[in-house]
């Protein structure tokens, strides 16, 4: 047995939230409205999506501030990097 529509969307709203996306936010709430989601359920699926944002958030600040000590690249050296 797979999600109806509406828990996917709501399931969409809630990721919406930690990817930063308005228009992904806005899109998933219209279509969660549209496969009958009431209101505090999108609410619901909203706070959601920003408990796990922060939660995620945290980590990687902690992460980021453990690379920054360990890593000292000289004046004007540039590390690769994965994004550039």
């Amino acid at each position: 047995m797979g999600m109806n529509d509406k828990i996917k969307e709501l399931v969409a709203v809630g990721a919406s939230i930690t990817a930063n996306c308005q228009p992904c936010l806005q899109y998933h709430t219209n279509k969660a409205l549209e496969f009958g989601a009431e209101a505090g359920e999108v609410a619901d699926a909203i706070e959601m999506g920003k408990r796990v944002r922060k939660g995620a958030s945290a980590k990687m600040d902690e992460f980021s501030s453990s690379v920054k000590e360990t890593v000292s690249a000289p004046a004007g050296e540039k590390k690769s990097v994965c994004c550039g």
